[in-house]
């Protein structure tokens, strides 16, 4: 059985992966809603999409909660497909990382993710029926040099989308973590005139999270990686 889903919640919008996601979701017919600390540049996209705006901090339990509580009204409904795209990046060596922009990186990337799965499936399980989707990157899998607090929030948040997809899955919900392993394409980050297909997508990208959403629950995928074919594993 294919589970059909009518509305969807992208937290941590913006350019790229998030509005390639809602652009897709509007267009299979969808109501979007978006949420962001700054909405202000998703004004365009929501014009485009007929995407719900809403500022949240998402790593604030209490915005968390009236961030679905706000956009019940404006989607006719709770969201049934709740897609966690926010991370924070911070960079240094750890002898020189602030322990507070550690734990403010940790929050957002993880937490967040936290909060939003929390809210999102307190609201699914009544129905049986949603999709929690988290994006992961390369840091999911493999720490980089200098890169410590980004790793640490992606791992955290891939373990979170493994206990999730075991708890929730068999009363079902759909959770899948999405491995982004490489760069997303964008206009300030075109591919290398000698490189092309250096980069990923966002277009394709999103392709791939309709897909985990078109699976047959008989065979739901909770993990999927996506990289550019060129790259040499």
């Amino acid at each position: 059985m294919v589970p059909t889903y009518e509305r969807a919640l992208i937290v941590g919008a913006g350019p790229g992966l998030s509005a390639a996601l809602a652009r897709l979701f509007a267009a299979e017919g969808l109501a979007v809603g978006l949420a962001a600390r700054n909405v202000e540049k998703l004004g365009r996209l929501a014009a485009e999409t007929g995407a719900a705006l809403h500022a949240c901090d998402a790593t604030d339990p209490n915005a968390v909660e009236a961030l679905f509580a706000r956009l019940e009204p404006a989607l006719g409904g709770s969201p049934d497909v709740v897609v966690y795209n926010a991370s924070a990046r911070l960079r240094g060596g750890i002898a020189d990382l602030d322990p507070a922009a550690v734990a403010r990186s940790l929050s957002v990337t993880a937490t967040g993710g936290f909060l939003v799965a929390q809210a999102a499936a307190r609201r699914m399980l009544p129905h049986r029926h949603g999709a929690i989707l988290f994006t992961g990157a390369s840091a999911s899998v493999k720490g980089f040099s200098g890169s410590a607090p980004f790793a640490m929030g992606k791992f955290a948040l891939r373990g979170l989308a493994q206990s999730l997809s075991r708890e929730l899955q068999p009363k079902g919900i759909h959770v899948a973590h999405i491995i982004v392993d490489g760069a997303i394409r964008s206009e300030t980050r075109p591919d290398p005139e000698d490189a092309p297909d250096a980069t990923l997508d966002p277009e394709a990208i999103a392709k791939t999270y309709l897909a985990l959403l078109r699976q047959d629950r008989s065979a739901w995928s909770d993990e999927v990686a996506v990289r550019p074919w060129v790259e040499r594993f």
